[in-house]
């Protein structure tokens, strides 16, 4: 299927994804040595920032944890030839929305069926 779009955004979108997954593990390194090293001691108000600190972390981590799954699965997409096609109307993905979001996996119109389901559902 990535015959439908060309090979050089192909590529183009791979040298993006991996990039963009080298920077997700340097961040996550950087922020686990910073919390290593923060110190534990002090103070209630000082246990208090330490735990909100602590709590700010884990969110981070777990979306950068989410942002490496979608990077790696669109790698993995490149790789079986289904990548920039939209999940939801199989149409392919528009290229300016590729460059911009490597890992995406819906075009703006997929997207936008999606959300109207959501907002449907959330009722």
């Amino acid at each position: 299927m990535t015959s439908r779009i060309s090979e050089n955004l192909v590529m183009e979108c791979r040298r993006k994804l991996l990039t963009a997954k080298q920077d997700v593990l340097n961040r996550f390194r950087t922020a686990q040595r910073e919390l290593v090293h923060a110190e534990r001691g002090g103070d209630e108000a000082d246990q208090s920032v330490a735990h909100i600190e602590e709590h700010s972390f884990l969110i981070s981590q777990a979306r950068m944890r989410n942002q490496l799954v979608e990077i790696e699965m669109a790698l993995a997409r490149i790789e079986q030839g289904t990548f920039g096609i939209c999940e939801e109307t199989e149409e392919v993905i528009e290229s300016e929305r590729l460059l911009a979001i490597p890992w995406t996996r819906l075009s703006i119109e997929g997207a936008e069926m999606r959300e109207a389901v959501s907002r449907k559902f959330a009722r």
